[in-house]
């Protein structure tokens, strides 16, 4: 019997193509190793997204095709995930403590950004990555209240700020600072140097990710952003809606005129569920999350719907990923994570690389 040879490993494990990076291992580079000793054959991947609820499942169908090539009589797939930073824009100072930075933004209020911001970081987390959440929106912060974190931060040096804490996310907002009754009645320049001060003076440990929140519209915040801050990449969330895909295409626009790639949009309560009876219903329309990706050439990530308990758990201070990870929403959420992680790691690690863009659809 012929000894196996490593190209039949290859082409083995390139008939697996992965969802979230949608190409294969061998394509994608994340086979590192294939060690083969006469039937003995073990095959070393590492991805470059965080993938915990994933790579079990990937693994199995991986040593499956392996498994099968004649010879083989013990197949060995090992799959691990390690998370890179990524090119930003040129001529920006990065910021200490953080690989990479995803601004989730709207086009306008009302479409549940800042609870799609909160339950992805949660997510990105669950999947086993280190993450933080910064609450941009000075003058509407949510994310204390969503966060169910009341307390003021820590100052060690009298300079800078200790993030605070809340189901392992690492979260920083002006709502820390302020009591929550009080209005930001501050004028642009002002607004945009306290979120530079919350970014830059806040000692981010060793993040994979920071999520900004953003407010919503195409204002100073994201001018300032754009400018001044080594953004990764943007998501856009949307409702199915014909107003609210009008302003999210504006906030498409604007992220790729100032050369920020965008990752995904969301099109978020894209389906209502009833919950007496679990019945679902396009009370917003139907299919503009998809429609807006295909005109904008841009990829549909995923759909979340409208559903009274993310509205309840979040505003409860125990967002959905948190309060039932394994539900279909929770589990919705963590796809959609790995997802945009998964085009994160497509990009390449030096500056003048053209980054995919990307479309995610909240039902």
């Amino acid at each position: 019997m012929a000894d196996v040879s490593q190209q039949q490993v290859e082409t083995a494990l390139k008939e697996v193509i992965d969802p979230y990076l949608e190409q294969d291992m061998v394509a994608a580079k994340a086979v590192k190793k294939i060690t083969v000793d006469g039937g003995k054959v073990t095959v070393d991947v590492v991805l470059g997204y965080p993938a915990k609820g994933y790579v079990a499942t990937l693994a199995s169908k991986l040593k499956e095709k392996v498994s099968a090539i004649a010879g083989v009589k013990d197949a060995t797939v090992n799959v691990s995930f390690s998370i890179a930073a990524h090119g930003v824009q040129k001529g920006v100072k990065p910021i200490e403590g953080v690989k990479n930075i995803i601004a989730i933004a709207s086009g306008k209020g009302g479409v549940g950004k800042s609870t799609v911001a909160v339950n992805l970081a949660l997510a990105l987390s669950a999947e086993g990555a280190t993450v933080g959440i910064l609450d941009a929106d000075i003058y509407g912060p949510s994310q204390p209240t969503m966060l169910g974190a009341k307390m003021k931060p820590e100052s060690k040096d009298g300079k800078s700020l200790e993030p605070i804490m809340s189901y392992h996310l690492q979260s920083m907002s002006i709502g820390y600072l302020v009591d929550e009754e009080t209005p930001m009645i501050w004028r642009g320049p002002m607004v945009t140097q306290a979120l530079e001060q919350l970014l830059r003076d806040t000692n981010w440990k060793d993040l994979d990710y920071l999520i900004v929140d953003l407010p919503p519209g195409t204002g100073d915040v994201q001018l300032t952003l754009a400018q001044k801050v080594p953004v990764t990449g943007a998501v856009i969330v949307t409702t199915p809606q014909d107003i609210a895909l009008l302003d999210a295409r504006k906030g498409l626009k604007m992220f790729e005129k100032v050369d920020i790639p965008v990752i995904g949009v969301i099109e978020n309560m894209s389906t209502h569920i009833c919950s007496k009876c679990g019945h679902e219903e396009h009370i917003f329309g139907q299919g503009g999350g998809e429609r807006m990706s295909e005109q904008n050439d841009v990829d549909f990530l995923g759909a979340l719907p409208l559903d009274m308990r993310i509205r309840v758990e979040t505003d409860s201070g125990k967002p959905t990923v948190v309060a039932d990870p394994e539900c279909r929403i929770s589990q919705i959420y963590r796809d959609i994570a790995r997802r945009v992680a998964a085009k994160l790691s497509l990009r390449k690690k030096d500056f003048s690389a053209k980054f995919p863009s990307i479309v995610i659809q909240n039902t």
